[in-house]
């Protein structure tokens, strides 16, 4: 059984960085793809960004060139670094391991979570 665990998140400036952790076990991590979707406070979870076996990327518009996904598949690892944060990124950010089927990520399996806020 896959288990995702999410570190890195915290509070904040508006304009400052913050980079998210997400260490994988029990799966094969090399040969699935991965993504970090988001979910604020009354909104609708949505992906942020994800990353395909190959390292293909993909980003959602809203954080194209302030979000970069990465992976290290020998750390088993998937990380998100996030420049030039604004108020609007506040949001709960999780962890998925899934399939990418042309062009699109689809989750299969969900980490708990961390927060991430923005404010002054």
């Amino acid at each position: 059984q896959v288990q995702l665990v999410e570190s890195g998140g915290g509070l904040v400036q508006p304009g400052g960085s913050l980079r998210l952790s997400c260490a994988a076990s029990g799966t094969i991590f090399r040969l699935y793809s991965m993504g970090w979707y988001r979910q604020a406070p009354g909104k609708q979870r949505e992906l942020v960004a994800s990353i395909t076996s190959a390292g293909t990327t993909n980003y959602a518009d809203f954080v194209k060139g302030r979000f970069t996904i990465s992976r290290d598949n020998n750390k088993n690892t998937v990380y998100l670094q996030m420049n030039n944060l604004k108020p609007e990124d506040t949001a709960l950010y999780y962890c998925t391991r899934g399939t990418t089927y042309n062009g699109y990520y689809r989750a299969s399996d969900w980490g708990q979570g961390t927060q991430v806020t923005v404010s002054s």
